[in-house]
């Protein structure tokens, strides 16, 4: 069982490797949280420390009257079938799971989970104009890193308790040093200001799905210039990378940009969260995959398509952004 533990680990590695090298090692995190990856380890270790503690019980030998036991024997023999059984789906999981189709395919509905939650499909409710002017104060970054999650509700109900409107300076996705400013407050809060309004800030090391809507793009985009690197020259991979981009496009250009306005419950404006528009997602999936893919005769058509299609659905105050990166498209 340890042995097979070990076999485990090593094309869990080797798996992590190919995918970061091949595609981006961005994708790595999902590889650590993969459920049957976690249990088939689990179910591994488990059963060869309990196989491990059996041992101890076997007690004498045949002349002296010989202890085995039984229960304990026939409950490690069913552990190591169940072992056997989550190896065979180990195997065809990860073999699946290094896939570019499955990759691309995981990050997109992780992307559109986001989307749903942020951009809804929605006109935006009516709410007052943010404050102009310079902040009364400022909150510093608690710590260094990326802006993963702003809790909206918390935030919003600190505010109130404060009666003040709160700006948030660094949207999902951005990296910000300890101390620089994160939140405007716009109130005389006077010495009333507490850590409140900072503790609803979440900051991790890399950036994750949860509210960053952008990192979806971010990750599509990577593995699309590597497939178009000299070193892959592998086109289909970036089309692949290119088709989800394609629909997660055109599910946003097709709903109004979200005010990133938030109001306590009597209607009073409490916080303003930046929110990335479609023209900065747009300019985000076709900066790089152009620099790179310009010569290649099926990026082209697969980007020229996409910003047609986008032409023909998207909202009226979206299309001026389309029709700048097709007069940019270089010819066929």
């Amino acid at each position: 069982m340890i042995s097979i533990t070990g076999l485990v680990f090593s094309i869990t590695i080797v798996a992590l490797q190919l995918a970061a090298g091949r595609f981006t090692s961005r994708v790595m995190r999902d590889f650590l949280r993969d459920r049957l990856i976690q249990w088939t380890l689990g179910i591994f270790v488990a059963t060869f420390t309990y196989a491990l503690a059996l041992q101890r019980s076997v007690r004498g030998t045949s002349e002296t009257g010989a202890f085995v036991p039984a229960l304990g024997v026939t409950v490690a023999f069913l552990l190591v079938l169940v072992s056997v059984g989550s190896f065979i789906a180990y195997i065809h999981h990860i073999a699946n799971a290094i896939r570019i189709a499955s990759i691309v395919d995981r990050i997109a509905a992780q992307t559109r989970e986001v989307i749903e939650d942020l951009v809804p499909d929605v006109e935006p409710a009516p709410a007052p104009e943010p404050p102009h002017g310079d902040p009364d104060h400022v909150v510093p970054a608690s710590r260094q890193g990326v802006v993963v999650a702003v809790d909206r509700a918390g935030l919003v109900e600190a505010a109130r308790g404060l009666g003040v409107v709160v700006t948030v300076l660094a949207p999902v996705g951005e990296f910000r040093p300890a101390g620089a400013p994160m939140l405007a407050v716009h109130g005389d809060v006077a010495d009333r200001l507490d850590r409140r309004p900072g503790r609803t800030v979440t900051f991790d090391s890399e950036r994750t799905h949860e509210q960053d809507v952008a990192f979806g793009f971010r990750q599509l985009v990577d593995i699309a210039e590597r497939a178009l690197s000299p070193s892959l020259n592998d086109p289909t991979t970036a089309a692949q990378a290119l088709d989800q981009l394609h629909d997660l496009l055109r599910r946003i250009a097709g709903r109004p940009t979200p005010s990133g306005r938030h109001v306590d419950r009597d209607g009073t404006l409490r916080v303003v969260l930046p929110l990335p528009a479609f023209p900065a997602l747009l300019d985000l999936a076709m900066e790089e995959v152009l620099h790179y893919g310009a010569e290649d005769p099926q990026t082209r058509r697969r980007v020229r398509a996409m910003l047609e299609d986008l032409g023909a659905t998207a909202r009226p105050e979206h299309l001026r952004a389309v029709r700048r990166w097709l007069t940019a498209l270089p010819g066929p």
